[in-house]
């Protein structure tokens, strides 16, 4: 049994009346001004402040909204969620606060960190399941059990209950603004199904009509996109999972209905994984601002988009579930993405001081080596190697390949998305 998904169009009065609804429970989170963001783009940038909600996450919004509105019979019959991860946590704490069992079904890719939040905000009124290499396998999973236990599935995103919950974020960003006096030019959203863009879209077509919305996915899981060329969803034959909270491979039905009736002001990119490493870094260094991969996708879209001077923009951070343990990939993904990281396969003849060469007349003296391994280990200083370089800057590697041309060595650069890569990162 699954919670009812109504096709009936969704108006900023539902959203307001969600927002009347959930209001106890949820903490409206600060609209902060970025002075960084607003001198590197020329606009006056906001940030939406998601990941400050005590599940870190917006995705509680919509999970309250969805489970409040139960019949007693269906809280009864129980709750069954699937999640990538922060959809969870906000059941999870539903189902705590509201006394109604639930089991939570989310993909093995799910950061330890976000597994050990959905206990902690369930206790003992939620069972965990890890299941599937996807969140659409976890899902799949989901919604069997549901059916084959007649409990109630509370839909991540593609979910009539859920958008009206995810669009009192837009509502809470108008009441802000209105506040210091100031107008919305651009809302800038991050998307995996595409709920909170859904709501969004609803509110600001109705209060904001002026208003731009740029939806923005990560690059291994452009589903959005997808959709839009296709004229409706259509499933992805694989995503990239490190933006886990964004990594789906379809957009949602009900999700599609509201984004097609608003293509006219949606503007739907996407941006590298590498390059939304590298804002969270920039966010934690300069904002305080602990981001999850799909918290800083909104943020990592303004290094490719221009604005009209002081124009008023806000970006939703949208979740601050990271784990520390990650950092040194993002550390990695962010020097490779700003052309600070290289690797190379590294042929040395079967000479001695073949090594002491390469590092006295290839390697620049800002060159620093991260990663030596011989792949042939029956000679220490003979055979392939893989050598990682650090350079002090992306404009030395130009030099770097051309000192390695010249040498005796054989020296292959491995790149992004060649096979050989993949293992490395």
């Amino acid at each position: 049994m699954s919670s009812t998904r109504s096709a009936d169009p969704i108006h900023a009065s539902d959203i307001q009346l969600a927002q009347a609804r959930i209001s106890s429970t949820i903490a409206q989170t600060p609209l902060q001004y970025c002075p960084r963001l607003s001198e590197a783009t020329g606009a006056r940038v906001y940030l939406k402040r998601e990941d400050l909600q005590d599940v870190r996450s917006y995705k509680i919004r919509g999970a309250m909204n969805a489970v409040s509105q139960l019949s007693a019979e269906d809280r009864a019959a129980g709750i069954v969620a699937a999640s990538a991860g922060n959809h969870a946590q906000g059941v999870a704490y539903a189902c705590r606060t509201m006394g109604i069992q639930g089991k939570i079904f989310v993909p093995r890719q799910t950061p330890a960190q976000k597994r050990d939040r959905i206990r902690v905000h369930g206790g003992d009124a939620v069972e965990l399941v890890v299941t599937g290499d996807s969140f659409d396998e976890a899902a799949q999973a989901a919604r069997a059990d549901a059916a084959a236990r007649g409990a109630v599935v509370v839909e991540p995103f593609d979910n009539r209950s859920t958008i009206v919950g995810q669009g009192t974020v837009a509502a809470e960003v108008l009441s802000q603004l209105t506040v210091e006096g100031k107008a919305l030019d651009t809302i800038v959203v991050p998307v995996g199904g595409a709920g909170l863009l859904s709501g969004v879209l609803s509110y600001v077509a109705d209060m904001a009509p002026r208003t731009a919305v740029i939806g923005v996915e990560p690059r291994g899981a452009a589903s959005l996109q997808a959709a839009i060329r296709n004229d409706g969803p259509v499933t992805l034959d694989s995503v990239d999972p490190f933006v886990d909270g964004a990594a789906v491979k379809r957009l949602g039905q009900a999700n599609w209905e509201i984004v097609e009736a608003n293509l006219g002001r949606l503007h739907a990119m996407d941006v590298s994984e590498g390059a939304v490493c590298t804002e969270m870094l920039d966010l934690y260094q300069n904002e305080g601002i602990i981001a999850e991969p799909a918290g800083a996708l909104s943020v990592a879209a303004l290094r490719e988009l221009r604005f009209k001077p002081g124009e008023v923009v806000v970006c939703i951070v949208s979740g601050g579930n990271n784990d520390v343990l990650r950092y040194n990939e993002i550390m990695e993904r962010s020097l490779v993405h700003r052309g600070l990281k290289h690797y190379f396969l590294v042929s040395f003849p079967q000479e001695p001081g073949q090594l002491r060469h390469f590092l006295e007349e290839v390697l620049g003296p800002g060159d620093d080596i991260t990663r030596f391994e011989y792949l042939k280990r029956n000679n220490r200083e003979t055979g392939t190697a893989l050598v990682g370089l650090q350079l002090s800057a992306a404009a030395d590697l130009e030099p770097l390949l051309g000192r390695m041309e010249k040498s005796r060595l054989d020296c292959r650069q491995l790149h992004p998305g060649s096979p050989e890569y993949e293992f490395l990162i």
